[in-house]
């Protein structure tokens, strides 16, 4: 009976093996055979910044790198690794966090771990919860019962070890992910090159780090770029996910290079990794080629750009040993293409005291131009004017009686002096306050009467500021810059204050919006975007050339003025007889140049709202200093704005405004002609290596 049921069992085994092997055979080897397929993004260096000249600006240095990718490994394999690579390089651990810390704490000590909870405990545990909760909740209580004295238990070498175990844990599988890519020596480098077949994951590498070539210059404007170990900003990591980045990839943070993000990122490396069930790696298989991020070219000049920071330092310092400068500490300028909206020159200097030494020291500023506001004073009066003819309260030729306006209740209002009757391109001329009163009175409908009351319709500070921002005051210029801020528009609607808004002593506004102001009057009435990026180009791996254009950053006409051809003309002849006219108020800086600028002076009462002010009670009243200008005057090929805040206290003025603007204007053309004389020279010399080789080819046809 025994041998019957055995001699039965081993017929069933058999026939099942056979209807196995038979019927299933070929699915179960199918099954054992399949693999899958993950395609891994690999990234690549970002694309380099040039100036309009040509120059890098931003460029990728090289450096040596070790990188990890994880093919499946065990908790176990992997800090094993991280042990192995901690004793043949050295690790930052500065960034290990204390959950960090016992997190490696119960791998090593898995018998101490286990005590932090007693047995009974998870017995009462298990009757409130199950599963994954429980194991969460454990978990929970073992790392809150981890003493200080236990973590003081682990070493430096320990602290390492985490440090690197930490990278290793934080990518996507079959992912590279850097270990270390900062100051790596070559002594690491080699001695891990060495040790690969001890080190599965492990590889060495050549990354790429960020490098600005002219230093600080220009740096607030261009941005900054995240680090590997930062990755992704955690509030927009949803954004950067849904278009294929990986969380540890580096990315733009601030201005240009978050502005330009998707251009300069790159089109990444695909790899397609063909594994088995068990998640080893059969088969690495290249679906394309990366291509580095594509190159910015810049509007901005870096040769002038230098030379207009180098000024801004020299005046900066000069007007700080004049009286009452106390609160001075910055000044901007910014030089444009009128008709295209080119950024030529961005810049902004401050003056800050180092917190380690207590000394002052200068630094970059040039976001100021649009992140900052303030009253600019009688440069708008140019708008102001533009205004009251499209109101009919002026024509051209106009007359006004310049003398002082007293209103009831209030302190004279006036001109620096009084000037007598006046047209409205003499009072442009000689910055005339009370014609720009007079015409505001008269858009508010009123009516001045000496020592009475002035009432004035409301709505005239609508109309002035809905004028205003046809020429780009109080409203985003749109540059291609994140963060622009458009200013401060007062709030009351006392009769005074539409006066003051009339000359720039009310509303603040950006250096920017000031440039795009005068930009749109030089070029006879259109409001051009400006833009610091030029062109987009592919990028050339071969050579430090430039690549074909991809784009080209056409002109934009945001809108054009509400203003006959023959107002604006009126204006400019106001604003050349500024600056080349006896009795102009810029006529002792630009008379004589050959370049025969246009512009308007600015000089606004304000208050102080600095760095300082908490020091004060009351903001301390300041003068603001302002120019804008344009020239040639008859053919404007560059279009300027100055502003200095908070220039002096009192009645000292250092003029810092117009000695900035004529230095910047005469280095603009000065540049220019340099490089057209170089042109000139080169062409020469081209042109006598061709005669020469004429030459040389005629006199072996004559010795023929």
């Amino acid at each position: 009976m025994l041998f019957l049921i055995v001699f039965l069992l081993f017929s069933v085994l058999i026939f099942r093996l056979g209807f196995v092997q038979i019927v299933y055979g070929d699915d179960y080897k199918r099954e054992i055979e399949r693999t899958e397929d993950i395609t891994v993004n690999n990234p690549v260096p970002r694309g380099k910044i040039y100036d309009s000249t040509g120059k890098i600006v931003v460029d990728n240095m090289p450096q040596n790198a070790i990188t990890y990718t994880n093919n499946g490994a065990s908790q176990e394999e992997m800090l094993d690794t991280a042990e192995k690579l901690a004793k043949l390089i050295d690790k930052d651990s500065s960034k290990v966090r204390e959950r960090d810390m016992k997190d490696y704490w119960i791998i090593i000590n898995p018998e101490r771990a286990e005590e932090k909870v007693p047995q009974s405990e998870q017995d009462a545990l298990k009757e409130e919860m199950e599963g994954s909760e429980f194991d969460k909740e454990v978990y929970q209580l073992t790392l809150d019962r981890i003493t200080e004295e236990e973590l003081d238990e682990l070493t430096d070498q320990d602290k390492e070890i985490i440090a690197i175990y930490r990278d290793f844990s934080s990518g996507y599988a079959l992912t590279p992910q850097i270990v270390k890519n900062k100051d790596v020596t070559d002594k690491e480098f080699a001695i891990v090159s060495e040790n690969l077949q001890h080190l599965p994951g492990v590889d060495t590498t050549t990354d790429w780090e960020r490098y600005y070539t002219f230093d600080k210059t220009l740096k607030s404007v261009l941005g900054s770029v995240s680090s590997s170990e930062e990755g992704v900003p955690a509030e927009q990591l949803d954004y950067y996910l849904a278009r294929d980045y990986s969380r540890n990839d580096r990315v733009g943070k601030s201005y240009i290079e978050l502005q330009y993000e998707e251009v300069l990122h790159g089109q990444k490396a695909k790899v397609k990794n063909v594994t088995d069930k068990g998640g080893t790696v059969l088969e690495t298989i290249p679906i394309s080629e990366g291509q580095r991020g594509k190159d910015l070219v810049l509007s901005i000049d870096m040769d002038l750009q230098l030379e207009v920071e180098k000024i801004l330092e020299e005046e900066l310092r000069s007007a700080k040993g004049s009286p009452g400068t106390g609160l001075l500490d910055r000044a901007y300028v910014v030089l444009s293409d009128p008709y295209s909206g080119e950024i030529l020159t961005m810049a902004g200097r401050k003056i800050v005291k180092d917190e380690e030494t207590g000394q002052s020291r200068m630094t970059d500023d040039a976001l100021g131009n649009i992140t900052t506001t303030y009253n600019a004073g009688s440069v708008i009066k140019g708008a102001t004017i533009l205004t009251g003819y499209k109101e009919g309260v002026i024509s051209p030729g106009t007359v006004f009686n310049d003398r002082p306006l007293k209103i009831a209740g209030t302190p004279e209002k006036k001109s620096w002096k009084s000037f007598g009757p006046i047209s409205d391109v003499h009072a442009l001329r000689v910055s005339s306050n009370v014609y720009m009163f007079e015409t505001v009175i008269r858009i508010g409908g009123g009516r001045y009467e000496y020592n009475k009351a002035l009432p004035l319709d409301p709505e005239g500070f609508n109309i002035i500021r809905d004028s205003f921002a046809q020429f780009g005051l109080g409203v985003r210029t749109g540059i291609d810059l994140p963060n622009e801020q458009t200013g401060f528009k007062g709030t009351s609607k006392l009769p005074g204050f539409m006066l003051d808004l009339s000359i720039g002593q009310y509303d603040t506004y950006s250096n920017m919006q000031l440039a795009q102001y005068i930009s749109t009057i030089a070029n006879g009435g259109n409001r051009m975007e400006p833009h610091i990026v030029k062109e987009i180009r592919e990028p050339l791996t071969e050579n430090e050339e430039l690549g074909p254009i991809v784009q080209e950053i056409s002109p934009k006409v945001l809108n054009k003025v509400d203003a006959k051809d023959e107002w604006i003309d009126r204006v400019q002849e106001g604003f050349r007889q500024v600056t080349q006219e006896t009795g102009g108020t810029g006529v002792v800086y630009f008379g004589k140049k050959d370049y025969k600028p246009a512009g308007k002076t600015g000089t606004a009462e304000a208050f102080y709202d600095g760095p300082e002010r908490s020091k004060y009670d009351e903001p301390p009243e300041v003068m603001n200093l302002s120019f804008v200008g344009y020239a040639p005057h008859n053919n404007p090929e560059v279009a300027i704005s100055v502003l200095v805040p908070w220039a002096f206290q009192g009645s000292v003025d250092h003029k810092a405004n117009m000695k900035i603007a004529e230095r910047v204007l005469d280095a603009y053309f000065e540049i220019k002609e340099e490089r057209k004389s170089n042109q000139n020279t080169d062409d020469i010399t081209k042109q006598e290596a061709i005669d020469v080789t004429n030459e040389d080819g005629e006199n072996e046809e004559d010795g023929e």
